[in-house]
């Protein structure tokens, strides 16, 4: 036998403020019958109906409000990609939505690489291509 991913946590100072930021970066919904209000210590945010895969199998993320701030680098973190913009305008939507950025670790020729952001809170995500992008150069080097 094996386990599955229940969901993701992510410890937050304020998790109703965290899950509302990450459902407009994401586009996920609270839990269906169960909304996030201010006040919550625990927000769960799930894909919208008719996403890849169900809800109660996939991606859901949980936060959890802890006393503590974040101090130090995340263990774990997200690989974000771009769905309907490219990599570049991705970055510059999530800096505009108060992202800030902590690394930029693209190739100089654009050809890979991806762009370490920070949510709110500081938590580390990452933007990489988006799957065009990605054909693109995959394309270009088999050409």
């Amino acid at each position: 036998m094996t386990s599955r991913i229940s969901h993701t946590t992510f410890d937050a100072r304020d998790a109703y403020a965290q899950s509302e930021w990450w459902k407009q970066v994401l586009g996920y919904v609270d839990v269906p019958g169960d909304p996030n209000l201010p006040g919550h210590e625990e927000c769960m945010i799930v894909p919208p109906a008719g996403h890849d895969a169900p809800a109660e199998s996939h991606g859901r993320l949980l936060f959890i409000e802890v006393p503590e701030p974040k101090t130090v680098k995340n263990r774990g973190h997200l690989d974000l990609r771009p769905t309907d913009r490219t990599q570049a305008e991705e970055v510059e939507r999530l800096l505009a939505f108060g992202a800030t950025q902590v690394a930029d670790l693209r190739s100089p020729d654009g050809q890979g690489g991806w762009v370490v952001l920070a949510d709110p809170e500081g938590n580390e995500f990452c933007i990489l291509l988006s799957e065009a992008e990605r054909a693109a150069v995959l394309a270009a080097r088999e050409g």
